[in-house]
């Protein structure tokens, strides 16, 4: 894995992510589509918790402060990995995430500042990844156990998977 175009590619997710706040009124942000599924101010609050809190284990595997454990990716995370892509079928949370992580519409100055935040994340981090060792793993709850490089790379494709949502999302409204 190369971390340095890895990052860009984070990096620029992120760039598109804010600039689509600006496209987008107050009020549709927060506005649930009438086919339902979710806000935009939703999807901005479980990617950026959520990378965020990929970040988290990211950061235990630089540091190799995880648990010893001899357990490896999921089939699912192999999938998600190889092909850099969610499956092409809708997926669902797992009941123990989405208890602990529900999306709320949140305005978009807090979108910004989460944001702001993950991109402050991922620079801190960012260059620990390349020397994290790679029997470090930390769980994910349905790809299994990760190390720093899949870590790094699941915060890019999650990214991006969910710029495709926000553009679903668009096409509702119109």
């Amino acid at each position: 894995m190369n971390v340095a175009r890895e990052r860009r590619s984070i990096e620029e997710a992120l760039d598109i992510y804010r600039e689509w706040l600006d496209t987008i009124t107050d009020e549709q942000f927060t506005q649930t589509p009438s086919m339902g599924g979710w806000s935009y101010a939703e999807v901005y609050d479980h990617i950026m918790k959520a990378s965020l809190g990929s970040t988290i284990a990211l950061e235990r595997c630089t540091h190799n402060n995880c648990p010893p454990t001899k357990k490896g990716v999921t089939l699912a995370g192999w999938y998600l990995l190889l092909m850099q892509s969610f499956p092409p079928f809708k997926t669902e949370v797992p009941e123990s995430v989405a208890a602990k992580m529900a999306p709320k519409k949140i305005d978009k100055e807090e979108a910004k500042n989460l944001i702001i935040k993950t991109r402050k994340r991922i620079e801190a981090i960012a260059g620990l990844v390349a020397d994290a060792p790679k029997n470090a793993r930390w769980q994910h709850p349905r790809m299994g156990m990760l190390n720093a490089n899949q870590w790094f790379k699941f915060i890019r494709i999650h990214l991006q998977h969910h710029l495709d949502q926000l553009n679903r999302i668009k096409k509702k409204f119109v």
